[in-house]
């Protein structure tokens, strides 16, 4: 889901590098300027190939980054790691990073420059429990931006160390309520991102844009829709075509690291708007493509089809929740449990645009997970999308509905998942 005025989006984009508006208000941000001249120190380097270093979220082979919250994770000996980022990235992006459970911090990258994110002042990098060995991990904040790997370093006789990945799996596929558009960290502050790292020993993918239909066709400036799009390693930004032109890279997906146990699709804010003219027909067609293609690539997933939420009207003297494409979701849940799916299940590949069928009867794995009343009129900000505290609420529930689902226990107990919501008051008289 889009700003109707797609040129002021851009504008603002282009304008808000590194700044967070809080209600109108510039939020005081003092974010560490960690570029260094990397000939003063003594560094052992690794290249952006190492096996150490795991990419999270979708990387093209340049070891550019894409989509929502992509990042990477490795294990280091030390007190230190610095990493030089490519031409390709995007100058100025915000990225978060940590080290162990400790919290997030956040600073601006420059193409083409190296910057030392871990030193021996670091807070708890001298600690040698209960993450041993010592982890660091980076997270491109926001969807629209992005960073390219050139080198690793840490000190000079020191290394890193592969970190085995996570038991769990998860993949988000969404639009700009999933990749956290106005949310105050963006990708780090989504709903789906709140899921993803909330539940614990879990790898979280955010395969999100703003602006993207499921349709295959142009919405707000997005060439292809998710039917297509899913299966590339690219967006459908400007920077995309830039990079890669009319010849995007297909994400392979037998290089996954891991392979999702649950995808969750919130798509069809933005084929529900008037202004991209998408039918219900083609909107279930491409739906039903989106589905098979998950399933065709991820045979033993689960996927949760989220109920829409499309903002609040004046109703009166109250409000009343606005919803889009509810029965035809429904519709679409219906058919992959029915006897006509199930007992040929067909899957779609969206590189070579054919379907197959499979040789087995399948077994049920799509599932409806209902946002009505989760979110109030107060919990969407004035460009049409979620607060943190609405991000919040999603993320919180849609994590019970897994729990109770799939019966899959939350085990982040402590380490920081949403970077400044320390919200109180310990004034008791006023």
């Amino acid at each position: 889901m889009l700003l109707k005025n797609l040129p002021y989006l851009l504008g603002l984009c282009a304008s808000a590098r590194g700044t967070i508006l809080q209600n109108g208000q510039v939020r005081v941000t003092d974010y560490p300027d960690t570029k260094i001249d990397v000939a003063a120190y003594q560094f052992q380097t690794y290249d952006a190939n190492a096996t150490e270093i795991s990419y999270k979220g979708r990387w093209d082979s340049k070891k550019v980054s894409w989509w929502s919250a992509p990042g990477l994770v490795f294990g280091f000996t030390g007190d230190t790691v610095a990493i030089t980022f490519g031409e390709l990235t995007t100058d100025t992006t915000l990225v978060g990073y940590r080290i162990g459970g400790m919290d997030w911090t956040f600073t601006n990258v420059t193409a083409g420059a190296t910057h030392l994110l871990v030193s021996s002042s670091t807070p708890g990098v001298n600690e040698t429990y209960p993450v041993s060995p010592l982890t660091f991990e980076l997270r491109v904040t926001n969807w629209g931006y992005g960073v390219q790997i050139s080198e690793v370093h840490v000190a000079e006789g020191e290394s890193l160390v592969k970190v085995a990945p996570h038991g769990r799996t998860i993949e988000f596929i969404g639009d700009s309520l999933s990749a956290g558009m106005y949310t105050s960290y963006e990708g780090l502050s989504s709903f789906a991102y709140g899921v993803g790292a909330g539940l614990g020993d879990t790898e979280y993918y955010v395969t999100a844009y703003p602006g993207i239909c499921v349709t295959d066709q142009d919405c707000w400036g997005n060439p292809r829709g998710q039917s297509h799009q899913w299966f590339y390693a690219s967006d459908t930004s400007w920077r995309a075509s830039q990079i890669w032109g009319d010849e995007p890279e297909p994400w392979d997906f037998g290089k996954q690291e891991t392979i999702p146990d649950i995808v969750i699709i919130n798509l069809g804010t933005n084929d529900n708007n008037e202004a991209n003219n998408v039918t219900s027909a083609a909107y279930v067609d491409a739906y039903k493509k989106l589905i098979q293609g998950v399933h065709g690539k991820y045979p033993k997933a689960q996927v949760i089809v989220m109920q829409l939420w499309m903002g609040f009207y004046a109703y009166g003297n109250s409000y009343g929740q606005s919803l889009g494409y509810e029965q035809e979701l429904k519709d679409v849940v219906a058919y992959f449990n029915s006897d006509e799916y199930l007992s040929a299940p067909a899957i779609w590949d969206g590189t070579t645009n054919t379907t197959t069928r499979l040789d087995e009867p399948g077994e049920s794995f799509v599932h409806y997970f209902s946002t009505k009343g989760i979110m109030q009129h107060n919990d969407i900000g004035p460009q049409w999308h979620p607060t943190d505290v609405g991000a919040i609420k999603v993320a919180s529930h849609l994590t019970q509905f897994i729990k109770l689902t799939f019966g899959w226990e939350m085990v982040a107990t402590g380490p920081e998942i949403f970077h400044e919501t320390t919200y109180w008051n310990d004034q008791q008289n006023y």
